[in-house]
This record gives structure tokens, sequence and C-alpha cells, in this order.
């Protein structure tokens, strides 16, 4: 079996940092190792499990259907914390395995999703029930600094959160290198590697469609040679 290993931290400290990914890596890589699968590809996803909007889930979902590989995470809640986001996926037409119950069924899965979700409702309403009574004691909430007691924090989430984007485009591109290899070994160029990539379902570093430009960028980045024309 191949499998796309998908990782899932909720901040870009803990992305850049490796924090929270390694253990993930780990249980996936021994996983994979016990059945004798084959990691085909690795996503990493910097977001909240309370969102539904991951581009990079989708990535590996496009890599899962590219080869037939089914879709390996460490843990359930590192997917989602939603019992409908789950079941959309289990109906999207790619095979998932939680690394924490690789026998669970369907069932078992929903019944995992809704324990999750109902526990992330929970810490939400008891953080809200402190901020209130301790608003209610006449305690001041935030930062008496206001804006500007953030900005060195933000100027650190912003280094990691390129760090991790610059992590994210050198995965991809060493993954679709071998690909551009084989297309510019048969004399096509640019634009025609990008039609047909697009044509095999690769996923673009921007999660839509190639054009020649993106080939060209990725080209020069892993050294490919013999890619000619625009």
């Amino acid at each position: 079996m191949q499998i796309v290993s998908y990782l899932r931290v909720s901040t870009a400290r803990q992305g850049s940092s490796g924090l929270g990914l390694e253990a993930q890596r780990a249980a996936v890589a021994s996983f994979a190792a016990a059945g004798g699968y084959t990691i085909v590809s690795e996503i990493v996803e910097v977001e909240s499990g309370a969102k539904n909007a991951r581009p990079q889930l989708a990535s590996a979902l496009a890599g899962c259907r590219l080869h037939r590989a089914t879709l390996v995470i460490a843990k359930l809640d590192r997917l989602a914390r939603n019992v409908a986001f789950i079941a959309n996926l289990m109906d999207g037409g790619v095979e998932f395995v939680a690394c924490d119950m690789p026998h669970a069924n369907r069932l078992t899965l929903h019944l995992l999703a809704a324990i999750a979700e109902h526990e992330r409702e929970m810490i939400s309403q008891r953080t809200k029930a402190a901020l209130q009574a301790a608003k209610a004691r006449g305690a001041k909430l935030g930062n008496p600094n206001g804006a500007a007691a953030l900005l060195e924090g933000c100027s650190d989430a912003a280094q990691a959160s390129a760090a991790v984007r610059r992590a994210r485009a050198a995965e991809h591109a060493a993954g679709v290198a071998p690909i551009l290899r084989e297309l510019s070994q048969g004399g096509l160029n640019n634009r025609q590697m990008a039609t047909d990539l697009n044509r095999r379902g690769v996923p673009s570093p921007s999660g839509s469609a190639w054009y020649p430009e993106q080939v060209r960028r990725i080209a020069a980045r892993q050294d490919v040679s013999a890619i000619s024309g625009p």
C-alpha cells in the first residue's frame, strides 16, 4: 500500500519549531514500517482543527487520488474535530487511516469525531465562562499596552509563517521533480509539461492549475535539465 502522510499543527510557531510534528511523523513512519507501506508524500498543514478550509489537506487528497494512495494521520483529532468534516471526507473517495486507531470502522470514526468535536466545544465554553467571571470580578482583560505589545510576537509569527511556506514549497518541488525530469526527457517544453501535469491531476504549488512559469521555477530549483521553450 502507498500512503500520503498528513501532519497538522495549529500554529505557525509549532510548524517552524517542529513541536508536535516530529511525534506525528514518527507515528506515521512506525505505522508504515510495521505494515511494509511506502510513504509517497508528506503534507504539513498549519491550521486550527476547528476550520474546515484546509488547502494542504486538499493537496494531500489530490496526491492520494494521483497515486491511488491512502491518507494516513497520526491521530484522528489531527484531521478535524468536526463530525460533518469527517463524514464528507469519508464520502470523498479517498481511504484514510488514523495511526492511533488503525482498525477503526466508519462508525467508530464518526463516534470519535463527535467526541473530539464535543471536547472542542467544551473547551471554548469553559474559556468564555472563565473570562466572564474574571470580568465580573473587575479584572481588566487584555494587554494594557494595546496592540504595540503584540508587534514583537507578530514579527516572530510572520518569520515562522514564512519559514513554513518555504518548507512547503521545497517539499512540493522535490515531489514534482521526478515527473518533470520524465517529461523533459521526452522533449516537452514548459507549456507542454504544465498541460501534462494538469491532465494527470498533480496539484500545483497554489492548488490551482499549472502554468509554464511555475514549471520553469520548480525546474530551476530542482536543477531539472533539458527544459526548453516557453
